[in-house]
């Protein structure tokens, strides 16, 4: 029998038993590698200042973007509308990704540039403060944190030449 033809017998085989991919799914899931997803915003505000917190639990660099985890089933751009909202009181228009970073550790980072839509007005308990850097005045950060506000000013860069 042709290589086609077991193609077609193993495809009619599986629609006929829905279970058995549910069965195999679960199987792969067992054995493939978990990620922890964090998603970050580079908030720029009108005088193009980037929004830095300064972190609680971030004692070696506690200067940083603000954002968290990913929820379950949740949308990376929602994910950093509900961050900045829960640390902040933030309501922010999520503009564009930016970048995505996988690390050693089967952790992933995902930044979009994002504009705020009111004042910051709470500060959860993760957070010590915040302050609107320029980007010449910016303290020490992770290299994707920096690399993320390197884009997002380039992106706005290419933008008014346009």
């Amino acid at each position: 029998m042709s290589e086609h033809r077991w193609r077609r017998r193993i495809a009619n085989l599986v629609r006929r038993s829905r279970g058995i991919m549910r069965i195999a799914y679960f199987g792969i899931r067992f054995v493939q590698p978990k990620y922890s997803i964090g998603v970050t915003g580079v908030v720029i505000n009108e005088k193009q200042e980037i929004l830095l917190v300064e972190h609680v639990f971030h004692p070696s660099l506690p200067w940083g973007l603000p954002g968290g985890w990913i929820g379950h089933n949740e949308d990376p751009a929602q994910t950093v509308q509900r961050e900045l909202k829960e640390e902040l009181g933030l309501d922010v228009e999520v503009d564009t990704l930016l970048t995505l970073q996988l690390t050693e550790h089967r952790h992933l980072d995902i930044a979009y540039l994002c504009w705020p839509r009111n004042e910051i007005n709470q500060l959860s308990f993760e957070l010590v403060g915040y302050q609107w850097f320029a980007q010449h005045a910016l303290p020490r950060l992770r290299p994707f944190q920096a690399d993320a506000i390197q884009r997002a000013h380039d992106i706005l860069k290419s933008r008014a030449l346009q």
